[in-house]
């Protein structure tokens, strides 16, 4: 789609590759509804790309926000009746929550807000607005998982298998509306350079020598996969590579995560 034509939705916005991910769709020429937790960071977000891209006059038409936690249903409803009514026609699945550590010391609850948030609340919201997709001239679906999403990583077993199981629902629905005027699209980044990695986790990373992009590379990938519409997107050859072995023959790679192993019981 051109990106002058989109209407996009973007949970997770004042996130690291959120915020990088709106600045580039607004200079772009998108018109955007910021959707977070926080009234003030959303607020003040909005403000900012306004004045980025003209000022006061660009007002709720162009950049809106909603606020809203989408591990309700109530409030997922609410949020996809307010995108109908905006008229999106693009819906970026970014919000997320991180876990690192070894499995056996995740607390539960921890547990269940990873799968809520991370897998549960796209596959709603995706439902909720499905609707009203399927009557745009062309509407697109993007879900933001991870390179942790296609290969199994020591320390990230509950947040990678979220993003299987995004990565899975994402290939499924696109198929599924293959003849239909939605696309259905998933972008795997690897590791970012953002708050949303804690200092054990930065720690982790750097002592298995894992590559760390800045987030303004997701965010030109991600402009990329909506322009050009492929199903999936990868940042970063190795990480690609890495899928597609990992795919037909996975314990060929078991070896390659010793020092990950290692690291994380040293944590």
């Amino acid at each position: 789609m051109k990106l002058d034509k989109a209407r996009v939705v973007l949970t997770g916005a004042s996130g690291g590759i959120g915020r990088a991910v709106a600045e580039r769709l607004v200079r772009s020429g998108a018109a955007l509804m910021l959707v977070g937790r926080s009234a003030a960071r959303l607020s003040g977000q909005a403000r900012e790309l306004a004045a980025s891209v003209g000022g006061s006059h660009v007002g709720e038409s162009r950049i809106a926000w909603r606020l809203g936690d989408l591990t309700q249903p109530a409030v997922v409803d609410q949020l996809a009746e307010s995108a109908a009514r905006w008229d999106c026609n693009i819906l970026v699945h970014g919000a997320g929550v991180p876990a690192f550590g070894s499995f056996g010391e995740l607390d539960p609850e921890r547990l269940r807000v990873l799968v809520e948030t991370n897998l549960v609340a796209p596959m709603r919201l995706t439902q909720a607005l499905l609707p009203h997709l399927r009557e745009q001239p062309r509407a697109q679906v993007v879900c933001i998982g991870s390179a942790v999403g296609g290969i199994g990583v020591p320390g990230f077993a509950v947040y990678g298998a979220t993003k299987f199981g995004l990565r899975g629902f994402a290939e499924a629905l696109r198929r599924e509306l293959a003849d239909t005027r939605v696309r259905v699209q998933y972008l795997a980044p690897r590791s970012t350079q953002t708050p949303f990695n804690d200092e054990r986790a930065a720690s982790y990373l750097r002592a298995t020598r894992t590559v760390v992009d800045p987030p303004e590379r997701v965010a030109a990938a991600l402009l990329k996969l909506i322009e050009t519409e492929q199903p999936e997107r990868y940042v970063g050859y190795p990480e690609l590579l890495a899928t597609r072995v990992n795919a037909f023959a996975s314990g060929w790679l078991d070896g390659a995560f010793r020092r990950h192993r290692r690291s994380l019981l040293e944590r």
